[in-house]
């Protein structure tokens, strides 16, 4: 897309209609914002089709002396296309907030009163700022859940949300009150919708091919035999904690994880030979978990025969160690991949023992969650998280204590 020109979608009453965008730019010492239009009307269309006719055949419109303006009208009608980040669904606001209070709704609905508030700006809409200067909670949704925590900001996002329900009506009758359609010619929307039939099937044609080559992948790795593990589907874990290192065995059913262990409690061995010598004991494998996958049958005629070769994957490999200290550091100081395999095995053995306290603890609403997210999956529609981190660090270090606690040390 050309540079500072974006196209967006906006969710209205009439529908979703899609424009152009210009966010603040600097020229001759002034700062400047602008959307497609011309004089009092915002020019919107039904598809990027409509679109792209209009800007390759339009004489006049306030974008005509943007500076890149002059890219717009040679780009493919696919480039035209509002990508998800640029979606705005205005229409849907009330529904948005009636969701959980987490970091993804107050991402979305921060990017939504951004772009209102620009179309106020931009089109002198009045009305929209009375609304969203009504309630505080609307400036503060940049700075993500934090403003809405605790008393204070409860009553800021009931409040916020009252405003929605009450009057977010008046916000979308004055946008689209200036929302106009021009007309195209038909023969540039039937160019571009062409162009866009073309695209959608090049890109279905890469799918399919990337989809051989994947298979043809598989083939390959098949050929060269994916090791014995891969094979039965069963992988040897690491785990190190404080209390030193932790030899076990997972696999998954249906997406569950399932551990060598029983009731609740992994089977772990502070080395891998004296794992494989467990499997191979009668005994003592007797009642685990694992007796519930196909294959595990085949791990044990392996290690019977003193053939189990027990080898751990990087992939699969803990180290709790030391997290503590670093999330009370704060995020920056986190290892994104470290925490990111701390928090599966974490999810992993609550989920296989039936207990949700992980998953309660490390939801984007809570403390802990929202520092978590924050490092694995940063949005650029939020602060980064402040210390002190006192209060996460505990809740980490009582989940990493209960995880210590299902072990079954051999």
């Amino acid at each position: 897309m050309a540079q500072d020109i974006v196209p967006i979608e906006l969710g209205l009453p009439q529908g979703d209609v899609v424009t152009l965008w210009a966010p603040r730019w600097r020229e001759d010492g002034e700062e400047w914002e602008a959307f497609l239009g011309h004089e009092d009307d915002l020019y919107a269309f039904p598809d990027p089709a409509h679109l792209a006719a209009f800007v390759r055949t339009a004489r006049e419109h306030d974008l005509d002396d943007h500076p890149a303006w002059h890219v717009v009208p040679q780009l493919a009608a696919e480039d035209l296309s509002p990508d998800e980040d640029h979606q705005y669904d205005l229409v849907g606001v009330p529904e948005l907030v009636a969701e959980p209070l987490d970091t993804w709704t107050v991402g979305e609905l921060a990017d939504i009163v951004e772009i209102a508030r620009s179309l106020a700006d931009v089109c002198e809409l009045d009305a929209v700022h009375e609304v969203l200067d009504s309630a505080d909670g609307f400036a503060l949704l940049d700075q993500g859940t934090f403003a809405f925590s605790g008393k204070d900001g409860q009553r800021r996002w009931t409040e916020l949300c009252k405003v929605v329900v009450e009057r977010w009506d008046e916000v979308l009758d004055a946008i689209d009150a200036v929302v106009t359609t021009p007309d195209v010619p038909a023969d540039a929307v039937a160019t571009a919708e062409a162009e866009l039939a073309e695209a959608l099937e090049a890109d279905e044609e890469d799918e399919d091919a990337a989809g051989t080559a994947d298979e043809s992948d598989v083939d390959e790795l098949d050929e060269a035999e994916l090791g014995f593990w891969g094979e039965v589907g069963i992988d040897p874990i690491r785990i190190i904690t404080s209390t030193g290192e932790h030899y076990s065995l997972r696999c998954y059913l249906d997406d569950d994880p399932v551990f060598l262990g029983s009731d609740g409690k992994i089977d772990v061995f502070p080395s891998a030979r004296a794992l494989a010598r467990f499997i191979a004991d009668d005994d003592a494998v007797t009642g685990t978990d694992l007796e519930r996958v196909s294959t595990w049958s085949q791990v044990r005629e392996k290690a019977t025969a003193g053939e189990l070769d027990v080898e751990v994957d990087d992939d699969n490999t803990y180290v709790l160690t030391g997290l503590d200290a670093d999330l009370g550091n704060g995020p920056s100081e986190v290892d994104p991949t470290q925490l990111d395999l701390a928090e599966e095995l974490l999810m992993d053995a609550a989920a296989w023992a039936g207990d949700n306290s992980v998953e309660k603890a490390l939801q984007p609403s809570e403390r802990l969650g929202w520092l978590v997210s924050f490092v694995l999956r940063p949005s650029p529609n939020r602060l980064p998280p402040s210390g002190p981190f006192d209060a996460e660090v505990e809740v980490w270090r009582k989940l990493v204590e209960s995880l210590e606690e299902r072990f079954r040390t051999h």
